[in-house]
């Protein structure tokens, strides 16, 4: 495969390929930024702004603190907080340690969480005390040796910090009681780290930086193996990408982005903390997207000009009443990723807001994007729009290239797509071919300007607001609870979250109840994967061989 056809939908001065990359490792970019740019905003947070030079002594003082707690290098730290100053200041903080960062959702329930502390071999872990709760119940089971116990006002001086707490603890009552005698404040943690010094090992471009875990093809979550080059090279990709909007920034203006998606999830991880690094913007964090409300109330306070999100949340925002309080009129770039942008929403949000969305595709693999649509684009196209430079991307059929204009798998291959599976050979070798191409998983179509399209999924799996949600867990944990006899989960279609989980259940008990599936699912699975919708049936749709029929109970009206 040699034409790139997608070339020539390039915007005026993006290059075909990256040039070579300056960094050697995140935190090579890093200490550049925080060297250029430190009496500049990084982050601006309930009201509170922090420094460039503020996250860099933060970092220096808690990475010391880390190394001091005797792990060696290429240990594993896992971060279960939402969007608060001390996640970027411990990303940075365990990346110059020498360390591995770990993303856990906040939201994950005990057994969640305790798989993915095990698989990762995690001996460390910087969590926000509100889920402390969740640890407290699987700590036991886990590697885990060191906890670090954040507060939501930890940052906000001391005045501010304790109101804030309070609120947090007495008055919405969001911090649940908790037991874990052994756990260091991280205020007390930077303190002690002050005291210390900060060795610098050597990382090279090939040390992991990032477990970032996915379901991939299967249900079994497993931690994608992102170098430290992977995500270099998805920050430059996407910096030059950005870059016929972002020039449009007028001069003076400190370039600044909304980060309203969850810093643990890839997407805000690369193409909002680190990609605002690189270029010396501020990122607003957003601790809870989905009040509405009060992202639309922070964002009133701010110029801001670019806005990674997915669809709900475009759809979210454009459809409440207080939009039009906000200043929509400096945003260059809106990138929707995560899951597909429907046209409706697209069009409403270029008619509000006079910024068009312009559709990406990744995964977790990939660091996360391979392709985006044009930022110079005004009009929806409902593709995922062309690879991004040095990025090729190819229809697939069983190692066959498949004709342009005809469905098969998309396979990736750039330099941000990820070493492999962590500890997992048998399931990188399903998706890795030798010649370094990856197996997407998703069907999709090329045209002959090189834009792809996805119709379809080879995999099983249902996408809720952005989050990939792997029938086969599904189907595990319901099928653990007492009188279920057996069961089968698949997407449908949902106007809020572009598809939503169905669980469809046979009895072995008469008296198994709606509400009891429920509650199992509540205490064992987060969130976004319960099911929206439960039936129960007399018996389940199979194959003469006894595996049962996902696509009919699909189908099914």
């Amino acid at each position: 495969m040699t034409d790139r056809l997608w070339l020539k939908s390039y915007p005026e001065g993006v290059p075909a390929d990256l040039p070579s990359s300056p960094y050697t490792s995140l935190v090579a970019l890093m200490e550049e930024s925080f060297r250029q740019y430190a009496d500049r905003s990084a982050y601006s947070f309930m009201g509170k702004d922090v420094s460039f030079g503020e996250t860099d002594r933060l970092s220096r003082a808690f990475a010391a603190y880390l190394q001091g707690l005797g792990l060696a290098q290429g240990d594993r730290v896992a971060i279960m907080m939402p969007n608060v100053p001390q996640y970027p200041a411990a990303v940075a903080a365990i990346l110059r340690a020498g360390y591995v960062v770990v993303n856990v959702n906040p939201l994950y329930t005990a057994r969640e969480l305790e798989h993915q502390l095990k698989d990762s071999g995690s001996k460390a872990i910087v969590i926000i005390e509100n889920f402390a709760h969740t640890l407290e119940k699987c700590i036991a089971a886990t590697p885990v040796k060191h906890v670090v116990l954040c507060a939501m006002g930890d940052r906000l001086g001391l005045l501010k910090g304790a109101l804030v707490n309070l609120v947090v603890r007495k008055v919405k009552k969001l911090v649940p009681p908790f037991s874990l005698p052994a756990a260091v404040r991280f205020n007390e943690a930077v303190t002690r780290g002050e005291r210390g010094t900060l060795r610098q090992p050597a990382i090279k471009p090939d040390d992991v930086a990032v477990l970032q875990y996915t379901g991939g093809t299967t249900g079994v979550s497993k931690g994608a193996v992102l170098l430290h080059r992977n995500v270099i090279a998805n920050v430059l990709q996407s910096e030059i990408w950005n870059s016929p909007a972002m020039k449009k920034i007028p001069a003076g203006q400190q370039p600044t982005g909304v980060c309203a998606l969850p810093l643990y999830h890839i997407f805000a991880f690369t193409v909002g903390m680190m990609l605002s690094m690189r270029t010396g913007g501020k990122l607003i964090l957003i601790p809870n997207p989905r009040d509405l409300p009060a992202v639309l109330k922070e964002l009133s306070k701010h110029t801001f000009h670019s806005f990674p999100a997915v669809n709900t949340l475009f759809n979210g925002l454009a459809n409440h009443p207080d939009f039009n309080k906000v200043d929509w009129s400096n945003l260059k770039v809106s990138v929707g990723g995560g899951m597909a942008v429907q046209g409706a929403v697209a069009q409403k949000w270029f008619e509000k807001t006079g910024c068009p969305i312009c559709e990406g595709y990744g995964l977790s693999e990939t660091s996360p994007s391979a392709s985006c649509n044009p930022v110079t684009a005004t009009e929806y196209t409902g593709t995922i729009g062309v690879p991004l430079p040095s990025t090729w991307m190819k229809i697939d059929d069983e190692g066959r290239d498949v004709p342009q204009g005809q469905a098969g798998e998309i396979a990736i291959k750039g330099p941000q797509v990820m070493a492999g599976y962590w500890q997992r050979p048998d399931e990188t070798a399903k998706v890795m071919t030798a010649d370094g191409w990856f197996k997407s998983g998703d069907v999709g179509i090329m045209d002959e300007r090189g834009f792809f399209r996805i119709v379809d999924r080879k995999k099983d799996m249902i996408l809720v607001s952005g989050f990939n949600v792997y029938p086969n867990e599904v189907e595990d944990v319901v099928a653990k609870l007492d009188g279920v006899l057996e069961c089968a989960c698949v997407g449908v279609a949902d106007a809020q979250t572009g598809e939503a989980v169905k669980l469809v259940i046979v009895k072995k008990d008469p008296s198994l109840t709606e509400e009891k599936v429920r509650a199992w699912c509540r205490e064992n699975m987060t969130g976004y994967k319960q099911p929206r919708v439960i039936e129960f049936r007399t018996d389940l749709p199979k194959t003469p061989v006894g595996k049962i029929l996902r696509r009919e109970l699909r189908d099914a009206k």
